[in-house]
């Protein structure tokens, strides 16, 4: 990986993609510290001390996202976070709505018109978003209720100002809606004019940000001797993570020789990919996104006065450390993934496109017979893919046991963290060493 970073610096038109993208990344940093208009960075900052002082964990995934920009209401505080979710929206609305599916199918035009409505849908979850986060950040539930807005020391966004509260209020849904669009934009500029996958890389940055002062915050607060392991279990799960991330089930497919006017076609051979983690990350934020619903469920009301069922929801569903808030999050990943997977890969889909252009698996008939080879090597290793999901985001929980309640929010290393800066990671080295591969071809006689 080094090695490609270094030979990439000694191209000049990869240094500048690497150095324009250098330059996005730290204009995304930027707009994720600056303060929204009509927010006391002063408040926010001791309301930020008064959570991480009680563990909690209300809105912890969407601020992971954020780069921890979503708790201060920054001009960024949205992240990249309304585009990650129009986009699987609409790659599930694909498999619903026929003419996305005819979309889908046209190539790159019909990519770019899929493309024009993504945009079009993150903004209005941005609306929609920036809308909540500001009416809890009025109330004070933004921070689980711990601010009382009665304190002037507390008030996120504070009265008597001399400015009518609705114009202040519309004023930050327009800054953080507008952050939103600036964020994609700028994600687009590094997949045209960067190293590739802009929104992978600034989601990447934004998790990284974050390990620093946390990491820092655990040395501190559980001491040396844990801290230390804690580095080294990491060190193993990212070496596992990477291992599965890299491994795949090669399908063999032969294609037939074809004559075409007054040429020969076909009749070479090549492999279908299957990983075996087929569906990325995408369960684990279907599933934390489930399960932060009774979380945000139990914010409208006093924890003083919670009745029975309330009282067992915060007991069993809302602790991270109860043995059905770990099984529940365990099963929903393994079913999303086989979900997942179901929708975005089509064994049928793929046998006729193969049988259309003369391919077929060695041994197995083409068409219907193709199609079901495919659908049971798949469902195959779709098992081992969903377990490694699960077991991998469950391990912040049991950190959290270990460590202790105060400390699982800042407790970065693993779950969906490790999952997508590993990912992210090995895919930009890919895109690095193709680019590498393409000026710096050898030849056979060299």
């Amino acid at each position: 990986m080094l090695s490609a970073f270094s030979s990439a610096l000694r191209t000049p038109d990869l240094r500048k993609k690497l150095l324009f993208t250098v330059a996005i990344i730290a204009l995304y940093r930027l707009g994720a510290t600056l303060p929204s208009p009509g927010v006391s960075y002063t408040n926010v900052q001791a309301c930020l001390k008064l959570t991480e002082q009680s563990g909690n964990q209300v809105l912890n995934l969407l601020n992971l996202f954020s780069g921890g920009a979503l708790l201060q209401l920054s001009i960024f505080a949205l992240g990249i976070m309304p585009y990650i979710t129009a986009s699987i929206i609409l790659q599930l609305l694909t498999v619903v709505i026929p003419r996305l599916e005819q979309l889908r199918k046209e190539g790159q035009s019909g990519q770019a018109k899929i493309t024009q409505y993504t945009r079009y849908l993150t903004l209005g979850l941005a609306v929609l978003q920036s809308s909540a986060f500001v009416a809890l950040a009025r109330t004070g539930q933004l921070f689980g209720g711990l601010c009382d807005q009665d304190n002037p020391s507390y008030q996120i966004i504070p009265e008597g100002t001399g400015v009518p509260m609705w114009l202040t209020l519309t004023v930050l849904v327009m800054t953080m809606t507008a952050g939103t669009g600036v964020v994609m934009w700028l994600g687009e500029l590094v997949t045209d004019r960067g190293v590739g996958n802009g929104m992978s890389v600034l989601i990447f940055t934004s998790i990284a940000a974050r390990l620093p002062g946390e990491g820092w915050t655990i040395k501190q607060t559980a001491g040396t001797a844990k801290f230390l392991l804690v580095i080294a279990l990491v060190l193993v799960i990212i070496g596992l993570v990477v291992f599965i991330e890299q491994a795949q089930r090669r399908i063999p497919v032969q294609y037939a020789k074809r004559m075409i006017g007054r040429r020969m076609y076909g009749g070479t051979s090549t492999y279908i990919p299957l990983k075996v983690n087929q569906a990325g990350v995408v369960p684990v934020i279907f599933a934390s996104s489930l399960l932060y619903l009774p979380q945000l469920y139990l914010q409208f009301f006093d924890k003083n006065n919670l009745k029975g069922y309330q009282i067992w929801i915060q007991n069993w569903l809302a602790d991270p450390t109860s043995w059905l808030y770990i099984s529940v999050y365990f099963l929903l990943i393994i079913f999303f993934t086989y979900f997942y997977v179901s929708i975005t890969f089509n064994p049928t889909e793929v046998a006729e496109n193969m049988k259309k252009y003369g391919g077929f698996v060695p041994g197995i008939r083409p068409g219907k017979p193709t199609a079901d080879y495919l659908d049971f090597i798949l469902s195959r290793i779709t098992l081992p893919g969903a377990l490694y999901l699960g077991l991998i985001s469950v391990l912040p929980n049991f950190f959290f046991i270990w460590l202790d309640q105060q400390q699982y929010q800042n407790f970065p290393f693993g779950g969906t963290a490790v999952l997508i800066m590993v990912g992210v990671g090995l895919e930009t080295v890919k895109q690095i060493e193709s680019q590498l591969m393409q000026r710096n071809y050898e030849g056979f006689l060299r």
